[in-house]
């Protein structure tokens, strides 16, 4: 395992991190507590140090197990948080979407409570989750410099929704200096990093980008096939039919990334190793299910790298649509509807638009 460190600050994450919102939900399938503990426990194990989690994963419980299974490790790993949703005061019904708040006032007591629940003194990297750009006011920015000050958070970062508004908000980050962002960026969703790479090139920013969804909601690990039936509380049945069989397409063409470069590369461990061939990238959060997940996903900080005839041929298929003739705009209205953000009551609207 390699590791990197968050912009400007001392904090330093695994390239392969751990998205801990399987962790305390069943929004990606069911496990018990001591099997979620356990599997915190083995990435551990495995070098995996960075865990990301938000006190909206099962209303507070994810981070409650998290604490629970670091508890002997805590100054051995850096554990990220997200504030900005009020769970506490409104019923969640399904996937949908909570009301958010940022007054800073809020954000503090939400905070504190994550401290509470995760039973630390400090949280290595508190990040805003999903803040609207006129959200991220100065009296935000000062409640996070009051946090550094007092010892409580040691870097500042802000994690974006792919459908809630990402692009105005991520450039704000970046050009504040934030120590990272977090964004659904992969092989077959590449909007959203390339923007952010250029507003990091254009800015100079130290910015560091931390992708989840690597894997495209399985396509890419290939545990969503044709032949997959997803339950149905399970998060990626929220993706259209249509997107998943272009997007079976469209890994065919990408099969090339598997084949010896100095070693084997799974198409899972590539997935990853692209995202970290992109110098402003710092982790990768992918979704783990199983140790057999950590074992194959955590090694791909040390797999070959992609070569530049690689990258080349990764952004010639993607500018090409993969070689499939698709209609105008579907390819951008499908790659937005992903992640823990989905908002079900606009999802018929997303479609017909």
């Amino acid at each position: 395992m390699e590791y990197q460190t968050l912009g400007t600050s001392a904090v330093e994450v695994s390239e392969v991190g751990f998205g801990a919102w399987v962790v305390g939900t069943d929004w990606w399938g069911d496990r018990s507590e001591a099997d979620a503990r356990e599997m915190v426990t083995y990435a551990v194990d495995q070098g995996i140090t960075y865990f990301d989690t938000g006190d909206v994963y099962g209303h507070g419980h994810s981070e409650e197990l998290l604490g629970e299974a670091l508890a002997d490790v805590r100054d051995e790993v850096t554990i990220a948080t997200k504030i900005g949703y009020d769970f506490y005061n409104n019923p969640q019904a399904g996937h949908g979407e909570l009301p958010k708040e940022m007054d800073p006032e809020y954000l503090r007591e939400a905070f504190e409570r994550s401290l509470e629940r995760l039973d630390v003194e400090y949280v290595d990297v508190l990040q805003l989750h999903n803040a609207d750009v006129d959200e991220i006011t100065p009296a935000v920015l000062d409640l996070f410099d009051e946090l550094e000050e007092e010892g409580l958070i040691r870097a500042r970062g802000l994690a974006l929704g792919p459908s809630i508004g990402w692009l105005a908000e991520g450039d704000f980050a970046i050009e504040h200096e934030f120590d990272s962002v977090q964004l659904v960026w992969n092989v077959l969703e590449q909007e959203v990093g390339n923007h952010f790479l250029e507003t990091i090139e254009r800015t100079g920013s130290t910015t560091s980008l931390i992708p989840r969804v690597p894997h495209s909601s399985g396509i890419l690990n290939e545990q969503v096939t044709p032949e997959t039936e997803l339950d149905a509380g399970d998060h990626r049945g929220f993706r259209p039919d249509a997107w998943y069989e272009t997007g079976w397409e469209k890994l065919e063409t990408l099969r090339f990334l598997e084949q010896p470069a100095g070693g084997e590369r799974t198409m899972a461990q590539a997935s990853i190793a692209w995202l970290l061939s992109h110098g402003p990238v710092a982790s990768v959060t992918p979704t783990f299910r199983t140790r057999e997940d950590i074992d194959e996903w955590a090694a791909a900080s040390d797999v070959p790298k992609l070569s530049d005839e690689e990258m080349t041929q990764v952004a010639e298929l993607y500018a090409e649509n993969f070689g499939i003739d698709r209609e105008d705009g579907m390819d951008s209205l499908r790659s937005s509807i992903d992640g823990e953000d989905i908002r079900s009551a606009g999802l018929d609207k997303l479609a017909a638009d």
